[in-house]
C-alpha cells in the first residue's frame, strides 16, 4: 500500500537537491532589484491578490478536493504539501511566454518565496491536521515546525538575499551568468527527478495511476483560481495571466525535499510531488503557448509595470 511505501533516496542524493533548490533560487535572485520590492509597495494590488491566491486560496480549494474525493492519507498530505509551496522559479519564463506580466511574476515569485519561509510550515500543519486521515498520519512522524522553517529558510532565504546583493553590487555579473546558471539548475533538477524516478520506477509504474488524476485536477484548481481571483478583482489580463501562472507552478522541488527531510521519502508524498514537477511543466507550457497567440488587452496604466 502506498502508505507505507519509503523511496529510495541515499543522504548523499538529497544533498545535493538541497544544494540544487538553492542554486535555482540563487538564479531567480539575480533577477530581483531593490526597485521590484518598491514598486510593489507602490502598486501592491496585483501582488496582494497573487499572494492570496497562493497561500490563501489554492490551499483552501485544495482541502475541499481532498474532502471530497479522499485520496489515501500520504496521498492527501502530499497535496497539501504542494499546496502550501511558493511558486516554482519556471512561472517567470512560462509567464514571458504566455505574454503575461512577467516583472510582477518575477516580484511574486520573490516575496512568496520570502513569506514560504514561514507560511509554507504554517499552511501544510494547519489544512494537514484539518483533515482527519491526513492528521492520524502525521502523528506517526516527529515534526518540528521550526525545523522546517530552518530548512526552508537554508535553501530559500540565503540564496535569495545572496543573489540579490550580488545583482546590487556587480549588475554585469549578475546579468552574464544569469541565463547559464539558471538553465543549468533547471536541467539539473529535471535530470535529478529522472533519475529519482528511474530509482523507483517499480513503485511510480504501480502507483501514477493513484495520482494522475488528482495532480491534474488539483494543478487546474491552481491555475483556475489564480486566474479568476484576479478576473474577479479586475486586474488586466496580462497580470491574470501571471497570477495564474505563478499559482499553478509550484516549487515542488522544495516539497519534494521536505518530504525526504521530514518524512523519511514517504510513498504517497513523494510520488506526488515528483509527478507535480513534471505535470505543471506540460500544463504550463501548454497553456502558455495558448496564451502565446492571444495578445492581451492592456488599458493604459492598468497593471504592474517593469
Amino acid at each position: 500500500m502506498i502508505d507505507q511505501v519509503q523511496l529510495n533516496f541515499n543522504p548523499t542524493s538529497l544533498t545535493i537537491m538541497n544544494i540544487v533548490i538553492a542554486f535555482i533560487m540563487f538564479g531567480v535572485a539575480l533577477d530581483l532589484r531593490l526597485a521590484d520590492f518598491k514598486r510593489a509597495f507602490t502598486n501592491p494590488k496585483p501582488l496582494l491578490i497573487g499572494m492570496a491566491g497562493q497561500f490563501l486560496i489554492f490551499p483552501a480549494f485544495t482541502f475541499l478536493m481532498v474532502s471530497i474525493i479522499q485520496p489515501l492519507p500520504s496521498i492527501a498530505l502530499g497535496l497539501f504539501l504542494v499546496a502550501a509551496c511558493p511558486g516554482g522559479n519556471l512561472s517567470n519564463f512560462i509567464t514571458y511566454m504566455a505574454k503575461g506580466n512577467t516583472p510582477l511574476s518575477i516580484t511574486m515569485t520573490a516575496f512568496s518565496t520570502v513569506a514560504a519561509i514561514f507560511l509554507t510550515p504554517l499552511n501544510f500543519m494547519l489544512w494537514g491536521n484539518l483533515y482527519q486521515p491526513s492528521r492520524d498520519l502525521m502523528r506517526t512522524f516527529s515534526i518540528d515546525p521550526l525545523d522546517m522553517i530552518l530548512s526552508i529558510f537554508l535553501m530559500l532565504g540565503i540564496p535569495l538575499v545572496l543573489g540579490m546583493l550580488i545583482q546590487y553590487r556587480f549588475p554585469v555579473f549578475a546579468k552574464k551568468v544569469n541565463q547559464g546558471m539558471k538553465y543549468f539548475s533547471i536541467g539539473f533538477f529535471i535530470l535529478f527527478l529522472i533519475v529519482m524516478l528511474y530509482a523507483n520506477f517499480e513503485y511510480f509504474v504501480e502507483f501514477i495511476g493513484m495520482v494522475f488524476f488528482v495532480v491534474f485536477l488539483q494543478n487546474l484548481l491552481a491555475i483556475l483560481s489564480g486566474y479568476l481571483l484576479a478576473r474577479l478583482l479586475k486586474l488586466p489580463e496580462r497580470d491574470r495571466r501571471a497570477i495564474a501562472i505563478e499559482v499553478g507552478i509550484q516549487n515542488s522541488g522544495l516539497g519534494l525535499i521536505l518530504i525526504f527531510n521530514f518524512f523519511d521519502g514517504l510513498g504517497g508524498m513523494a510520488i506526488i510531488a515528483a509527478w507535480w514537477g513534471v505535470w505543471h511543466l506540460i500544463s504550463g507550457l501548454s497553456l502558455a503557448t495558448f496564451w502565446s497567440r492571444k495578445e492581451p488587452d492592456v488599458p493604459i496604466g492598468g497593471e504592474f509595470q517593469a
